[in-house]
């Protein structure tokens, strides 16, 4: 078993998990949908990279081509999901009011028909930098216990 791989899969598993409770504290309801979901907080990517990068660290040494290998990754990854991803989250955001806002300067009223007949983009693609830097405290935090808890088994 490559338990590098387990404590990833489980970080990540684990950042899904958390997005739950943390979006019912911020707005009052539960949305069960967001185990699934892209964004939000925390971010699963850093988790899942950082808590990698950190188990290798503590077993191989920060010396060695397998930690930088992993370290590598999870920075591309990590700028990733709260640059390009989150960009293109906010684009998708004016792309889906675009209609709504040429008749608006056009004089006309808004009857909803665009929001009722068209399908939307998806918003929430990235991470805002606190949602990535969340992740990957959780993500080192998992990634040292991991370790840890392999040596006492």
């Amino acid at each position: 078993m490559n338990k590098g791989i387990v404590i990833a899969l489980s970080s990540i598993g684990l950042a899904q998990a958390l997005k739950i409770p943390i979006k019912k504290y911020q707005t009052g309801k539960w949305d069960m949908r967001m185990i699934a979901a892209s964004g939000g907080m925390p971010s699963s990517h850093s988790a899942g990279v950082s808590s990698l990068a950190t188990y290798v660290a503590l077993k191989k040494g920060v010396s060695t081509v397998d930690f930088a290998l992993a370290s590598v990754f999870g920075i591309i990854v990590m700028y990733d999901a709260q640059g390009i991803r989150r960009q293109t989250g906010e684009i998708t955001i004016k792309v889906n009011t675009l209609d709504e806002e040429i008749e608006k300067l056009a004089g006309l009223p808004d009857g909803g028909f665009h929001d009722l007949t068209e399908q939307r983009l998806k918003e929430m693609l990235g991470h805002q930098p606190e949602e990535v830097i969340g992740g990957a405290i959780l993500g080192v935090a998992l990634g040292a216990i991991g370790y840890f808890l392999e040596g006492k088994s």
